[in-house]
């Protein structure tokens, strides 16, 4: 099989890609102490640089946002220095960087806040299932506090003041997390957003932050520098929709007048979206749904190989293709697609926190040879 079609270049916004294959969000708990990315974090970014394009782990833009240990944030001085350093290491390797930013919403705990105030969402209803504290301990979710209307413009000027510091950290972009049962997709949904007010009810109303938030940033960066990732069908953090498909052609038809970077569109059968390895083959397609909606370039993500990623591209469903675990296990992972050498097995024991055992220690075919 030939991969050639991953390695045509790519632009999104005022990024130039030398390949398609691109890293996603993978949540690893390595973070410093507050929050603060150090220099192990450089290092494993640093050795993934070869990506088309580099995007982090989700990163909290306030206190309130973060939601499980060692998360990075990006709302402290110390945070964006930190920051600096991972961008800087993977600029020097010739690499593109993009920082995805996050409000966990109700999927956090009042442990999280300095003054133990429960975590917020649209409304009042829990998450199900357990959550780990900042110790690591396993506890059950809170019910979430509802936020009031006149708190959400302190969230969007949260998101704001992030991409302004991701900028001043050094990234060339930002990736705005609106997927996976995290607050904006607990707007989105109406599983999670019963709200009787201007930001609830109607899909119109459910995706007026996302909307609000977007276009507070681009103000700020430009909207050439701004991708969004969505989860049409996804059920992570026990989100649910009553409608998924025109609810999301909404969504989409909106994000494609703004003219951003990229659309990032989750597939169901990946398990970031909820439903695990063992999604049915009969799950949703994203891609084939939705593509045709998104006038610009998009990415897509979700269980693929680079047979699928190919066939993805060749068939018009995606631009570019996100390979998640892969990238975890295979630094190189572009080149070994390139000549179609073995990959590295994932262990997913050392995904998870920890030090730089599963984290910066996989071979790569240079080291592998030596």
């Amino acid at each position: 099989m030939s991969t050639d079609i991953l390695f045509k270049p790519l632009k999104l916004g005022t990024l130039f890609l030398p390949n398609r294959i691109v890293m996603p969000a993978l949540t690893r708990m390595r973070a410093g102490p507050a929050g603060v990315p150090t220099a192990l974090n450089a290092k494993y970014y640093g050795q993934r640089a070869s990506a088309g394009l580099n995007i982090t782990e989700a990163t909290a833009i306030s206190v309130q946002g973060h939601g499980y240990p060692n998360m990075p944030g990006i709302h402290s001085p110390e945070q964006i220095a930190g920051w600096r350093l991972v961008t800087d290491a993977v600029h020097a390797e010739g690499g593109r960087f993009v920082l995805q930013i996050v409000h966990h919403g109700r999927w956090s705990h009042s442990s999280y806040n300095p003054d133990r105030g429960l975590p917020v969402a649209p409304s009042a209803i829990a998450a199900p299932g357990n959550i780990y504290t900042p110790t690591s301990q396993q506890v059950p979710f809170e019910t979430p506090r509802a936020l009031e209307i006149s708190e959400l413009p302190r969230i969007i000027s949260d998101f704001q003041q992030a991409a302004r510091n991701a900028r001043e950290a050094g990234f060339d972009a930002i990736e705005i997390h609106g997927a996976n049962g995290f607050l904006l997709d607990q707007f989105l949904q109406d599983g999670s957003n019963r709200r009787t007010d201007a930001y609830g009810g109607t899909i119109v109303n459910r995706a007026r932050l996302l909307f609000e938030v977007i276009d507070g940033i681009a103000d700020d960066i430009g909207s050439e520098r701004v991708g969004v990732r969505l989860s049409p069908h996804g059920n992570l953090g026990g989100l649910s929709d009553s409608d998924t498909v025109p609810h999301f052609n909404y969504v989409i038809d909106e994000l494609s007048k703004r003219r951003i970077a990229y659309m990032h569109l989750i597939e169901p059968r990946a398990a970031s979206a909820g439903f695990g390895d063992d999604a049915s083959i009969d799950s949703a397609d994203n891609a084939s749904l939705f593509r045709r909606r998104f006038d610009g370039p998009m990415i897509t993500a979700g269980g693929y190989t680079p047979e699928m990623g190919v066939a993805a591209v060749e068939h018009g469903l995606a631009d570019a293709v996100a390979f998640g675990r892969m990238f975890i296990a295979n630094p190189d992972l572009p080149e070994r697609i390139r000549i179609g050498a073995p990959l590295n097995a994932f262990d997913r024991s050392k995904s998870y926190g920890g030090d730089s055992r599963g984290y910066t220690d996989y071979p790569t075919l240079h080291l592998a040879a030596a």
